[in-house]
Formats: C-alpha cells, sequence, structure tokens
C-alpha cells in the first residue's frame, strides 16, 4: 500500500478546476486501497470520502504554518512522498511564494519524494504593469527551486516540458505528461423534465461549461451572435460558476436573447453530469486552444457531448488527429460558427462526434489512466 501526502491550495468545498481534479485523484487512489492525506489551507468536511484523510492545516502557507506544517508530517514513516499540485498563483503572497518552494527543498534535502503536478508553470514575460514582468522573474526562480528539490514532475501538457527543462539547471528529472480527467460523475442518460426545463421537444440546446473569466467571456460573447441568431436558433444553456453574471451581460446586449439564454449556478456531481447531458452540443473556445489540461472540455467528452472549440498554440496534436472535437483557427470566428451550425443540422454527425469524444476521454484522459502512472512510478 502507498502512502500519499497531497500538497494543494485549493479543495472542495473551494470553486475551481484545481479542486475538483485533487479531489478526483486523491478519490482515485483511495479507491485502490492506498493510504492518502490531502493537505489544504481549510475544508469544512463536506468534502470528506472514505479513505480521504483532509489535513486544513496550510492555512496562509506562511512560514509560521509550514514549521507547524513539519511538525504535523512528523509521525508519518519516512520518506514520505509529498504530491504537490503546483500553480504558482494558488500558494498565496501574490502568486510568490518563494518560502514554500524553499520549504519543499527542505523537505527533499531532509529524505521525503517531491513529486510536481504542474498544472502551469509561470507567467509570461509580456508588455504590462512592472508588476507582472516582477512576477515572472520570481516564478522562474521558484521553478529553478522547485525542480532542484523533485524528484518527479508531472505536466497537465506536454508543451510544459519545453518550459521547464532550461530551469532544472541540467539536472535529468523525469517529466512525463498526465492528462487531466473530467471532474463529473459518471455518464448519465438526462431526464425529458430537465432537458424541457430549458428547451421544447423541437429546440435545441447549445451548453457552455467553464467559469466565464474574461478572456474566453470574450470569445463567447464574439462567437455566440452568429450562432444564437442563425437559422437554427438554438437556446443556450451556461454551467458554471459565473454563468449568471454573464448570461445578464448578454441579455443586456441582446433583449431578444431573454427566454433563450439560461444559466445556473454551481452544481453537484451528479447534478453537472445531468446538465451536460441535456445538452445537444458544447462550444468551448479557448484563447490557447483546447489542451489536455482544459477540465471542462473534458466533463463534456466524458459525457459523450460533441464540443467545437478552438486550436491554439498549446493544442496537442492528438486532437486533430482523432478527430474527437470540431477545431477551428482561434481566429476564425466563421469557422467556429459554421462548425456549429454543422452539428446543430446533422444528429447523425452529433452523435458520431460525441462518441468519438468519449472514446478518446475513456483511452486517454479517465482518472484510472492517472492512478495507473502515479502509482507505477
Amino acid at each position: 500500500m502507498n502512502a500519499w501526502h497531497i500538497l494543494t491550495s485549493e479543495y472542495p468545498p473551494d470553486i475551481g478546476g484545481g479542486s475538483d481534479y485533487t479531489r478526483s485523484v486523491a478519490e482515485a487512489l483511495a479507491r485502490t486501497g492506498d493510504e492518502v492525506h490531502v493537505w489544504c489551507p481549510h475544508a469544512d468536511g463536506r468534502g470528506e470520502t472514505p479513505g480521504v484523510r483532509i489535513h486544513p492545516d496550510l492555512g496562509g502557507i506562511r512560514p509560521a504554518d509550514l514549521r507547524r506544517l513539519d511538525g504535523l508530517l512528523r509521525p508519518f514513516p519516512s520518506p514520505r512522498r509529498l504530491l504537490v499540485q503546483w500553480v504558482p498563483h494558488g500558494f498565496g503572497y501574490h502568486s510568490m511564494n518563494v518560502w514554500f518552494c524553499l520549504w519543499l527543498a527542505k523537505r527533499a534535502w531532509s529524505g521525503d519524494s517531491i513529486e510536481l503536478m504542474v498544472h502551469e508553470p509561470y507567467l509570461e514575460f509580456r508588455r504590462g504593469p512592472l508588476r507582472h514582468a516582477a512576477m515572472a522573474l520570481v516564478h522562474r526562480v521558484m521553478t529553478m527551486v522547485l525542480l532542484g528539490a523533485a524528484r518527479r514532475v508531472w505536466m497537465s501538457i506536454p508543451a510544459w516540458e519545453s518550459r521547464l527543462r532550461p530551469y532544472a539547471l541540467g539536472r535529468r528529472i523525469p517529466m512525463a505528461w498526465l492528462p487531466v480527467p473530467g471532474c463529473v460523475a459518471s455518464a448519465v442518460t438526462p431526464t425529458d423534465a430537465l432537458r424541457r426545463s430549458y428547451v421544447s421537444d423541437e429546440q435545441l440546446l447549445v451548453g457552455h461549461f467553464g467559469s466565464y473569466g474574461p478572456d474566453v467571456a470574450a470569445l463567447l460573447e464574439e462567437r455566440l451572435p452568429a450562432i444564437v441568431d442563425g437559422r437554427f436558433a438554438p437556446s443556450l444553456l451556461l454551467l458554471g460558476t459565473g454563468g449568471e453574471s454573464f448570461r445578464r451581460m448578454l441579455i443586456a446586449r441582446h433583449p431578444s436573447w431573454s427566454a433563450r439564454v439560461h444559466a445556473v449556478g454551481y452544481l453537484s456531481s451528479s447534478e453537472l453530469s445531468a446538465h451536460i447531458a441535456a445538452c445537444d452540443l458544447f462550444v468551448q473556445p479557448y484563447p490557447d486552444g483546447i489542451t489536455s489540461r482544459r477540465t471542462s472540455a473534458m466533463a463534456c467528452l466524458s459525457q459523450g457531448r460533441p464540443v467545437v472549440t478552438t486550436q491554439g498554440h498549446l493544442t496537442e496534436p492528438l486532437w486533430s488527429q482523432s478527430r474527437a472535437v470540431v477545431l477551428a483557427d482561434v481566429a476564425d470566428t466563421d469557422g467556429f460558427a459554421s462548425g456549429v451550425a454543422d452539428l446543430l443540422g446533422d444528429r447523425g454527425l452529433r452523435q458520431h462526434v460525441g462518441a468519438r469524444g468519449q472514446s478518446l476521454y475513456r483511452e486517454r484522459f479517465a482518472v484510472d489512466h492517472v492512478v495507473t502512472a502515479l502509482r507505477a512510478a
């Protein structure tokens, strides 16, 4: 039996992809019989599941919190296997928590095994406020410290390796792609009553699932008029936290949409699965393109829903090779709308694309593959 100590900046009841991902992996490891401890800033008991012990002891992840954590880890047998869910902006200090990185280096020096799951590596240098440049520089220092401490690095997308390797300073650290699963309940069949609460039997229902951050919201706003006002006149269902405020913005700009645009807030995993399954297809544009770290897209694929999405500079080749989604270049708004129209007009094509997406998900992204890789390392 393996013993895992998962360090994460968010865990349920926190809302977010990182929170859902960590719970999914922790629960899957526990189902194999492994001992699983999750160390996070806070919890209220709602995230407790059999086999997973939650320790809400990270606090503000300040030096004093980390010294206390040393004492809490001491009773566990050494060497401890620490799996860190790394995203630089998650650990406080305005995304520049060098103390946490140095603490991990100290744990490695004392004999613990540090593994990083890199969801995002560091902030890019770009034009903007001076503080962004300072953050980008500190992120690189943190990356060097982390890679000096890590025994192994897992990555949410393969593209991160080329960005991380230079900061390993010659160390030959094993780095491997560990795709992110969709963090929703198993595929379900939606009830007729659920679907009829949004559309009539003859209408089509287009969905979007996400957090409605400014970059994705801008892409959606640009593409939706050609879809909602197109010849199929579908209704729109906005899933995920932030959907209500995005709906208000859309209705303010397009008052005629008020009866056809619906939004629901946070849903449980089973409720979310049913709502995803109720949609005919999903529109999921991303500014850097679809990648294997997009938990929102993974959730749709896991339910067998066809997805129209964007291809960008981070998009892996498997998306075009598998034809598991309908792709349009990030800059091609007309191509995106055309892909949606093709699916809306052909039920058989929707079923075919949805089945290909679900097959790819099960073959490459399901949480069982994540657990198998982690336990074999």
